[in-house]
């Protein structure tokens, strides 16, 4: 993605929330960071296989580790509903591994990782209720794919075979939308803490032919000014 759409959407959305805040007069501004557990859930298997060509199919998915960091504005609706807009890095992605046919080494079975790494600007609207400082949230999240790398490793008897890393970001959906529901606590110091999932709703390759789904959950930290 050229840098001048990157900066034209962060623009754009720290423009929304600041006028959201302005306009209402509000200082409930905050940011927020955790650790993500992201997946895809659906043809998994078969989209990847589709990037690796020397799979033979023995092979299993497991979810990827990453992070997220943004901010957000929450805008009082009523003492105990609020809206809140958001902006975020997300890192995304899941692994596959298995047993692989490298040319040269059929017979020996190596062993091999194929890594999707994505990461995303993930931009949330929560409906949020708080009740002595217990919170509970949805909303619709809408996502821009920023970029995307596969990374592929093979090796046997601890001889490496393949080490391989390709941006794939042009064979993949660069939007993506989802729900997004969790559950926090808001200490009376701004801290907070929350844990949410979400739920992908489009495909995530370029065609739309295969269905696999981002799906993933995020626990975080954060401060609320």
């Amino acid at each position: 993605m050229p840098k001048t759409m990157k900066h034209i959407i962060l623009l754009l959305s720290l423009f929304t929330l600041s006028g959201l805040a302005y306009s209402q007069n509000l200082t409930n501004l905050g940011v927020k960071a955790g650790v993500s557990n992201s997946g895809v859930r659906g043809d998994a298997v078969e989209s990847l296989n589709q990037l690796v060509n020397f799979t033979n199919g023995i092979v299993f998915t497991s979810d990827r580790t990453g992070f997220f960091a943004g901010g957000y504005v929450n805008v009082p609706l009523s003492e105990h509903v609020s809206v809140e807009p958001g902006i975020y890095y997300s890192q995304k992605g899941y692994q596959l591994k298995g047993g692989f046919d490298i040319k040269g080494v059929e017979f020996l079975g190596a062993n091999a990782k194929a890594d999707l790494q994505t990461q995303y600007i993930d931009v949330p609207l929560y409906l949020k209720g708080s009740w002595n400082g217990l919170q509970v949230f949805a909303g619709p999240q809408i996502s821009y794919l920023a970029n995307a790398n596969l990374k592929a490793t093979a090796g046997i008897l601890g001889i490496n075979l393949l080490n391989k890393e390709m941006d794939v970001s042009d064979i993949l959906n660069k939007w993506d939308a989802s729900v997004s529901v969790g559950i926090g606590y808001q200490f009376a110091n701004g801290l907070n803490i929350s844990a949410s999932y979400d739920y992908g709703l489009m495909k995530i390759d370029s065609d739309k032919s295969t269905n696999a789904f981002n799906r993933g959950f995020k626990v975080g930290l954060g401060v609320q000014f």
